[in-house]
């Protein structure tokens, strides 16, 4: 099972590295405004466009493959037929802090699925939110990882035996 998770975990690295790199880019920029949206270069708008996708891709693979293998990982048993009942139970174990944080943090993804090409001041509104909120989405990611490895270890242990 630790297989899964590390596969897992790998790829919400990637895109971890990915996004906190694009803040680093552009991170003398924020907070934006409206006319700043307008006179970004193609570099900073392609830059800017990464730190959305990635913002988008990282939410989504924690939601849809990290946390069902933790919960695999950690053996916790039960049914957990709506997401929100996996994100409990999460919380309940201490994965995550918070499942109330978690769904902002989802709410935000859905937010960068709409496009607002020509209303530099929303545009500019939703990318100064996801910008205060990606250091939570990032640390999310990095309690997930030190609280699994306790038990990736355990489980390793129980292998070699």
């Amino acid at each position: 099972m630790p297989v899964v998770y590390r596969a897992s975990l790998e790829i919400c690295k990637r895109h971890a590295d990915r996004l906190a790199w694009a803040i680093s880019q552009l991170a003398y920029k924020f907070p934006l405004s409206a006319e700043a949206i307008r006179t970004l270069s193609d570099t900073e708008l392609a830059v800017l466009d990464q730190f959305s996708t990635r913002f988008a891709k990282l939410q989504d693979a924690m939601g849809a493959k990290l946390f069902p293998a933790i919960l695999e990982l950690t053996k916790e048993q039960g049914y957990y037929p709506a997401f929100l009942d996996k994100l409990n139970r999460l919380e309940k174990i201490g994965a995550i802090a918070s499942a109330d944080k978690w769904l902002i943090l989802r709410e935000m993804r859905n937010e960068f699925s709409h496009d607002y090409p020509d209303d530099p001041e929303l545009q500019a509104a939703t990318l100064n939110k996801a910008y205060t909120l990606a250091s939570d989405l990032l640390g999310v990611l990095n309690g997930v990882e030190a609280f699994a490895s306790h038990y990736e270890h355990v489980g390793n242990m129980h292998e070699i035996t």
